[in-house]
């Protein structure tokens, strides 16, 4: 990887939200803890894909992962403190894209 003049945590922190999916989870994480079929069926998503992404959000600690010991098993899904950090943020680039993209021009 070539290195850059950027700050390390900017770059760190453009990484993290810039991976695929994961703007768009922690949005969705946003409304509170949820299951992980909520998470999917709300997202064109694969299973596998969410489940590593989730992952990925646990380890960095933007995520936990709380089981219920019912039966069946119940698993929820919640932001940090870490994750909701990133409130203002997403909310900010779901401002942008409603002023500036151009709903005829989406897929």
């Amino acid at each position: 990887m070539e290195e850059t003049n950027l700050c390390p945590r900017l770059q760190k922190g453009m990484d993290l939200i810039g991976k695929r999916w994961t703007g768009l989870i922690i949005y969705q994480l946003l409304s509170g803890p949820q299951r992980f079929c909520t998470v999917q069926s709300a997202l064109p998503i694969s299973g596998r894909l969410l489940s590593e992404r989730f992952k990925d959000l646990e380890s960095e600690g933007i995520v936990t992962r709380t089981v219920y010991p019912e039966i069946p098993v119940r698993i929820e899904y919640a932001l940090t403190e870490k994750g909701l950090a990133w409130e203002p943020v997403v909310r900010e680039i779901e401002r942008w894209s409603t002023d500036w993209i151009d709903p005829s021009e989406l897929d």
